[in-house]
This record gives C-alpha cells, sequence and structure tokens, in this order.
C-alpha cells in the first residue's frame, strides 16, 4: 500500500479528518473521527507504517502471526495499539482491515449520540 492510498483510506471513513497535532512532528498525520484517533503515521516515512488501535487479545494473536510486520504500538499504548508495516510485507487487505477494524473501535467508544450521528447519510 502506497501514502498516497493509506491515506485515502483512511479518509474514506465518515466524519474522518486528517490533522496534524503533534507541533514538535509535524509531519505526522492523525486520522481522527469526532476528534479521536483511530489511525497514526508519518506518510513519508520509510519504512512506512501506521499504529492502529485493537482489541488487546487480537493485539497479541496479530503480533506472533505477523512478527516483525505488527508490532506493539511505537509510542502508544502497546496494549491497545499496534505499529503495523504498511509497504509490502503485509497483504494490502489486511492493512485495510486492520484500519478498519481501528476506526471501528474507536467508534464503538463513542459517546451514543456521537454514534447515531455518524450512521446518519
Amino acid at each position: 500500500m502506497t501514502p498516497e492510498r493509506l491515506r485515502s483510506f483512511c479518509l474514506s471513513f465518515n466524519s474522518t479528518v486528517e490533522e496534524f497535532p503533534f507541533s514538535r512532528h509535524p509531519e505526522i498525520s492523525a486520522f481522527k473521527v469526532v476528534g479521536k484517533i483511530f489511525a497514526l503515521t508519518t506518510l513519508d516515512a520509510r519504512p512506512l507504517t501506521v499504529n492502529l488501535k485493537s482489541d488487546p487479545e487480537h493485539a497479541v494473536r496479530l503480533r506472533s502471526a505477523y512478527a516483525g510486520l505488527i508490532v506493539p504500538g511505537w509510542h502508544m499504548n502497546k496494549r491497545h495499539w499496534n505499529t503495523v508495516a504498511v509497504d509490502g510485507g503485509l497483504p494490502d487487505r489486511l492493512v485495510r482491515e486492520l484500519v478498519e477494524d481501528s476506526y471501528d473501535l474507536v467508534v464503538a467508544g463513542l459517546p451514543r449520540a456521537e454514534r447515531l450521528r455518524l450512521d446518519r447519510p
């Protein structure tokens, strides 16, 4: 997956925005839904990686199944976040599923009113 495709895919989710919230690291893209981060990446980094939220048990299984390509989240809560290699080692389909899972987990944690607002066309 290319940086452009990763950005486009992240922005394809309902009510998602890309922000650059870290003044000391202006190159870091934070993809947010209703102000909550679901994907964090530096799109011009090589290798390209993205931090994604994950169910804790699933996170451990992914790290085991894809050792070296999916690791505990860099600078994140390692129980809930993974750093995922995006540029070639994993199938694009899996990367898309992990991004979508991260978005869904963040949305599930939003207040009910916010979740209902996201469901409206």
